[in-house]
């Protein structure tokens, strides 16, 4: 098989036209239609293309529009963001190649808290794509999402999530000196959201300071949560994942500071700690459809 150089091109052109000057009208081609049928063929094409696109691809492709420009603070537009839930809505285990019965949710032997598997997708500066597998009793403690919009959308399983957004310029309170010096001060915080979720169900939504920022995903059976997280986390960036102690509003009384009785239950003060010791997230190979960049 060989290429077809412009010269070869030139000298084919030509030996049409002077054929062509000996026949009559009659036996030109119909280029009208010629066109038309090449325009159906490359049309087609596309389709079938775009209709060949695997589920996670067509996320990876929509990423790339909605976040790329983002960054720390910066949420996407309402229709961005639409576009993207509805991409994620529809999802299933399979589009990832996951299901309930693989080694992931299987409940660790010898553990008090069962450790949680990560399987990594994508990540570059803008988005971060990822699933996270829990076992039953599976814990992602209190954390927040400095800066970032958060896509997470539960493929299989029920999954309790228990959420706070910080309430701006309420006073804080200072925390106790012990042996390990100064502690972080507790800052006052208001549930989002405090529920059990089954897939299938929509997908949850958390912004930069509304929607939940802070969060805890508390496996009641084994789950499959996937992850768009934008921007994702940067240490050198000073996007770092910070964990929390969540205490009852009522711990503390502090002046000009009041909150309905009946409203009490939904305030908590949080305090910034240490990664908990027991927990463990262990990375796994991704073995799912494949993302392709273009």
């Amino acid at each position: 098989m060989g290429f077809e150089t412009k010269s070869n091109k030139r000298n084919k052109e030509h030996c049409q036209l002077t054929k062509g000057k000996h026949t009559n009208s009659n036996s030109f081609p119909n280029t009208t239609a010629t066109i038309s049928a090449n325009s159906s063929l490359r049309t087609s094409r596309r389709r079938n293309r775009k209709m060949a696109m695997t589920p996670v691809q067509r996320l990876f492709e929509t990423c790339k529009g909605v976040f790329s420009s983002g960054g720390p603070g910066i949420v996407p537009s309402p229709e961005s963001i639409d576009k993207l839930r509805v991409i994620l809505d529809d999802f299933k285990p399979g589009d990832v190649g996951l299901t309930p019965n693989m080694p992931y949710f299987s409940p660790t032997i010898g553990r008090r808290t069962p450790a949680i598997t990560y399987l990594h997708l994508y990540e570059c500066d803008q988005f971060s794509i990822g699933i996270f597998c829990l076992p039953p009793s599976g814990v992602l403690p209190l954390h927040n999402h400095p800066g970032m919009t958060v896509f997470s959308k539960l493929l299989f399983g029920t999954l309790h999530i228990k959420s706070y957004d910080w309430v701006a310029d309420a006073p804080c309170v200072p925390a106790m000196t012990n042996s390990e010096g100064k502690q972080p001060d507790f800052r006052l915080a208001k549930l989002k959201v405090d529920s059990d979720f089954t897939a299938p169900c929509n997908t949850s939504i958390l912004y930069p300071s509304d929607g939940g920022n802070l969060h805890c995903f508390t496996a009641v059976t084994q789950c499959a949560v996937l992850d768009v997280l934008g921007p994702p986390y940067s240490d050198p960036d000073g996007r770092h994942c910070m964990y929390y102690y969540d205490f009852p509003y009522t711990k503390f009384s502090v002046n000009g500071l009041s909150v309905p009785e009946e409203e009490e239950e939904g305030y908590a003060w949080l305090q910034e700690r240490e990664k908990p010791e027991d927990l463990a997230v262990v990375g796994a190979l991704y073995r799912g459809p494949p993302i392709v960049e273009k």
